[in-house]
Protein backbone atom coordinates (compact mmCIF):
# COMPACT_ATOMS: atom_id res chain seq x y z
CA UNK A 1 0.00 0.00 0.00
CA UNK A 2 1.30 3.17 -1.48
CA UNK A 3 1.78 5.96 1.64
CA UNK A 4 -0.48 8.41 -0.52
CA UNK A 5 -3.31 7.03 -2.86
CA UNK A 6 -5.29 9.39 -4.59
CA UNK A 7 -7.83 8.37 -7.01
CA UNK A 8 -10.34 10.55 -8.89
CA UNK A 9 -9.30 14.01 -7.91
CA UNK A 10 -11.78 16.51 -9.08
CA UNK A 11 -11.14 20.24 -7.81
CA UNK A 12 -11.25 23.57 -8.90
CA UNK A 13 -12.14 27.38 -7.92
CA UNK A 14 -15.78 28.50 -7.55
CA UNK A 15 -17.26 27.43 -11.03
CA UNK A 16 -13.63 26.92 -12.74
CA UNK A 17 -12.89 23.12 -12.80
CA UNK A 18 -9.00 22.78 -12.62
CA UNK A 19 -8.68 18.84 -11.99
CA UNK A 20 -10.32 16.52 -13.93
CA UNK A 21 -10.17 13.28 -12.05
CA UNK A 22 -6.55 12.66 -11.08
CA UNK A 23 -4.36 9.80 -9.57
CA UNK A 24 -1.23 9.87 -8.38
CA UNK A 25 0.47 7.60 -5.36
CA UNK A 26 3.65 8.61 -3.48
CA UNK A 27 5.19 5.59 -1.98
CA UNK A 28 7.02 5.88 1.68
CA UNK A 29 10.39 7.67 1.57
CA UNK A 30 10.03 7.96 -2.30
CA UNK A 31 10.45 11.31 -3.68
CA UNK A 32 7.76 12.22 -6.73
CA UNK A 33 7.73 15.28 -8.78
CA UNK A 34 4.56 16.83 -11.00
CA UNK A 35 5.67 18.50 -14.08
CA UNK A 36 4.07 20.78 -16.41
CA UNK A 37 3.32 23.67 -17.77
CA UNK A 38 1.52 26.72 -16.04
CA UNK A 39 -1.64 26.97 -15.56
CA UNK A 40 -1.89 22.81 -15.71
CA UNK A 41 -2.99 21.96 -12.53
CA UNK A 42 -0.14 21.44 -10.20
CA UNK A 43 -0.54 23.74 -7.52
CA UNK A 44 -4.22 22.85 -7.47
CA UNK A 45 -2.93 19.25 -6.48
CA UNK A 46 -1.49 20.12 -3.72
CA UNK A 47 -3.67 22.18 -2.58
CA UNK A 48 -6.62 20.26 -2.71
CA UNK A 49 -4.26 16.97 -1.66
CA UNK A 50 -3.74 18.85 1.27
CA UNK A 51 -7.42 20.26 2.12
CA UNK A 52 -6.14 24.19 1.38
CA UNK A 53 -9.39 23.79 -1.37
CA UNK A 54 -12.11 21.66 -2.02
CA UNK A 55 -12.67 18.60 -3.76
CA UNK A 56 -13.93 15.10 -4.64
CA UNK A 57 -12.84 12.20 -5.15
CA UNK A 58 -10.57 9.57 -3.03
CA UNK A 59 -7.41 10.54 -0.93
CA UNK A 60 -5.91 8.32 1.03
CA UNK A 61 -2.74 8.79 3.15
CA UNK A 62 -1.30 6.21 6.01
CA UNK A 63 -4.17 3.82 4.54
CA UNK A 64 -6.76 6.02 5.91
CA UNK A 65 -9.43 8.05 4.21
CA UNK A 66 -8.50 11.97 4.39
CA UNK A 67 -10.97 13.52 1.72
CA UNK A 68 -12.60 16.59 3.46
CA UNK A 69 -10.07 16.97 6.33
CA UNK A 70 -8.97 20.19 6.94
CA UNK A 71 -5.12 20.97 6.64
CA UNK A 72 -4.62 21.06 10.60
CA UNK A 73 -6.06 17.96 10.65
CA UNK A 74 -3.71 16.49 8.21
CA UNK A 75 -0.74 17.87 10.06
CA UNK A 76 -1.36 16.10 12.76
CA UNK A 77 -1.42 12.90 10.23
CA UNK A 78 1.73 13.71 9.36
CA UNK A 79 1.20 15.27 5.51
CA UNK A 80 3.10 19.34 5.90
CA UNK A 81 2.89 21.59 2.92
CA UNK A 82 5.26 24.26 2.06
CA UNK A 83 2.96 26.48 -0.36
CA UNK A 84 4.08 28.31 -3.47
CA UNK A 85 5.65 31.68 -2.06
CA UNK A 86 7.00 29.69 1.27
CA UNK A 87 4.38 31.02 3.66
CA UNK A 88 6.29 32.02 6.47
CA UNK A 89 4.71 33.99 9.17
CA UNK A 90 6.51 37.75 8.34
CA UNK A 91 5.89 38.78 11.24
CA UNK A 92 7.39 36.52 13.79
CA UNK A 93 10.61 35.35 13.98
CA UNK A 94 12.54 32.80 12.70
CA UNK A 95 11.95 30.82 16.20
CA UNK A 96 8.71 31.66 16.35
CA UNK A 97 7.86 30.20 12.62
CA UNK A 98 9.80 27.37 13.65
CA UNK A 99 7.64 26.81 17.09
CA UNK A 100 4.76 27.33 15.41
CA UNK A 101 5.01 23.86 13.12
CA UNK A 102 5.96 22.36 15.71
CA UNK A 103 3.14 23.17 17.74
CA UNK A 104 1.39 19.52 16.38
CA UNK A 105 3.71 17.31 18.50
CA UNK A 106 3.69 16.25 22.00
CA UNK A 107 7.04 14.45 22.28
CA UNK A 108 9.71 16.02 24.14
CA UNK A 109 12.42 16.67 21.61
CA UNK A 110 11.33 19.63 19.90
CA UNK A 111 14.20 21.93 21.81
CA UNK A 112 16.61 19.21 20.52
CA UNK A 113 15.40 19.56 17.17
CA UNK A 114 14.63 22.94 16.70
CA UNK A 115 19.09 22.72 17.65
CA UNK A 116 19.29 20.47 14.86
CA UNK A 117 17.55 22.57 12.67
CA UNK A 118 20.01 25.11 13.42
CA UNK A 119 22.47 23.77 12.50
CA UNK A 120 21.23 22.01 8.81
CA UNK A 121 20.10 25.52 8.18
CA UNK A 122 23.11 27.68 9.83
CA UNK A 123 21.69 31.04 8.59
CA UNK A 124 18.32 30.04 10.32
CA UNK A 125 20.32 29.86 13.61
CA UNK A 126 22.49 32.89 13.00
CA UNK A 127 18.88 34.82 12.53
CA UNK A 128 16.34 33.24 15.33
CA UNK A 129 15.30 36.12 16.82
CA UNK A 130 15.36 38.00 13.23
CA UNK A 131 11.73 38.67 11.79
CA UNK A 132 11.06 36.12 8.93
CA UNK A 133 10.02 38.82 6.45
CA UNK A 134 13.46 40.88 7.05
CA UNK A 135 15.43 37.96 5.65
CA UNK A 136 16.11 36.80 1.75
CA UNK A 137 13.96 34.54 -0.17
CA UNK A 138 16.42 31.86 -0.04
CA UNK A 139 16.48 31.72 3.94
CA UNK A 140 12.76 32.16 3.76
CA UNK A 141 12.45 29.10 1.97
CA UNK A 142 14.81 27.14 4.02
CA UNK A 143 12.96 28.62 7.02
CA UNK A 144 9.47 27.13 5.12
CA UNK A 145 10.55 24.07 4.87
CA UNK A 146 12.29 23.52 8.15
CA UNK A 147 9.13 24.94 9.84
CA UNK A 148 7.37 22.11 7.41
CA UNK A 149 9.69 19.12 8.42
CA UNK A 150 10.23 19.89 12.45
CA UNK A 151 6.68 18.78 12.68
CA UNK A 152 8.44 15.46 11.72
CA UNK A 153 5.75 14.45 8.81
CA UNK A 154 5.52 11.45 6.66
CA UNK A 155 4.85 13.29 3.40
CA UNK A 156 5.75 16.40 2.21
CA UNK A 157 4.37 18.73 -0.25
CA UNK A 158 6.48 20.87 -1.69
CA UNK A 159 5.32 23.90 -4.01
CA UNK A 160 7.47 25.09 -6.51
CA UNK A 161 10.60 25.69 -4.00
CA UNK A 162 12.70 27.64 -6.48
CA UNK A 163 10.78 29.85 -7.10
CA UNK A 164 12.15 33.42 -7.39
CA UNK A 165 15.53 32.14 -6.52
CA UNK A 166 18.77 33.03 -7.44
CA UNK A 167 20.81 29.41 -9.12
CA UNK A 168 23.15 28.75 -6.42
CA UNK A 169 20.81 29.44 -3.21
CA UNK A 170 18.14 26.93 -5.10
CA UNK A 171 20.81 24.18 -5.86
CA UNK A 172 21.90 24.87 -1.97
CA UNK A 173 18.17 24.41 -0.79
CA UNK A 174 17.43 21.34 -3.50
CA UNK A 175 21.44 19.71 -2.06
CA UNK A 176 19.38 20.20 1.74
CA UNK A 177 16.30 19.09 1.29
CA UNK A 178 17.72 15.67 -0.76
CA UNK A 179 19.55 15.16 2.55
CA UNK A 180 17.08 15.26 5.10
CA UNK A 181 14.52 13.26 3.06
CA UNK A 182 17.68 10.77 3.21
CA UNK A 183 18.03 10.87 6.14
CA UNK A 184 14.47 10.86 7.70
CA UNK A 185 13.00 9.07 5.42
CA UNK A 186 10.38 11.45 4.84
CA UNK A 187 8.01 11.22 1.35
CA UNK A 188 8.04 14.23 -0.81
CA UNK A 189 5.47 15.00 -3.80
CA UNK A 190 7.34 17.76 -5.46
CA UNK A 191 5.88 20.78 -7.85
CA UNK A 192 8.32 22.51 -9.23
CA UNK A 193 9.34 24.16 -13.11
CA UNK A 194 12.90 23.52 -13.34
CA UNK A 195 12.44 20.00 -15.05
CA UNK A 196 16.11 19.21 -14.89
CA UNK A 197 16.48 20.06 -11.29
CA UNK A 198 13.28 17.79 -10.84
CA UNK A 199 13.97 15.31 -12.48
CA UNK A 200 17.07 14.93 -10.77
CA UNK A 201 15.53 14.83 -7.44
CA UNK A 202 12.98 13.33 -7.74
CA UNK A 203 13.14 9.12 -8.68
CA UNK A 204 9.71 8.90 -10.13
CA UNK A 205 6.76 11.52 -11.74
CA UNK A 206 3.92 12.60 -13.38
CA UNK A 207 3.29 15.01 -16.13
CA UNK A 208 0.16 16.95 -15.74
CA UNK A 209 -2.12 18.70 -18.85
CA UNK A 210 -5.31 20.39 -18.20
CA UNK A 211 -5.70 18.53 -14.65
CA UNK A 212 -4.95 15.36 -16.70
CA UNK A 213 -1.76 12.78 -15.81
CA UNK A 214 -0.83 12.90 -19.29
CA UNK A 215 2.77 10.60 -18.98
CA UNK A 216 4.18 8.69 -15.90
CA UNK A 217 7.73 6.96 -15.28
CA UNK A 218 10.86 6.86 -13.94
CA UNK A 219 12.72 10.19 -13.95
CA UNK A 220 15.45 8.81 -16.34
CA UNK A 221 12.39 7.57 -18.41
CA UNK A 222 10.46 11.10 -18.69
CA UNK A 223 14.09 12.90 -18.77
CA UNK A 224 14.51 10.62 -21.98
CA UNK A 225 11.45 10.86 -23.88
CA UNK A 226 12.10 13.60 -26.60
CA UNK A 227 8.76 14.20 -27.15
CA UNK A 228 7.41 14.43 -23.70
CA UNK A 229 10.70 16.66 -23.21
CA UNK A 230 9.64 19.12 -25.68
CA UNK A 231 6.39 19.66 -25.38
CA UNK A 232 5.99 19.27 -21.91
CA UNK A 233 9.53 19.91 -20.33
CA UNK A 234 11.15 22.66 -21.97
CA UNK A 235 13.91 20.77 -22.63
CA UNK A 236 15.55 20.51 -25.52
CA UNK A 237 16.31 16.70 -26.87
Amino acid sequence: MSLLEVEGLVAGYGMVSVLDGLSLSVDEGEAIVVLGANGAGKTTTLRAISGMIPSRGSIRFDGREVSGRRPDQLLVAGMAHVPQGRGTITALTVEENLRIGASSRRDGDVEADLESWYQTFPRLGERRDQLAGSMSGGEQQMLAIARALVSRPKLVLLDEPSLGLAPLVTSEVFSRVAELVSQTGTAVLLVEQNAELALDFASRGYVLEAGRIVAEGTAGELHANDAIRRAYLGIDP
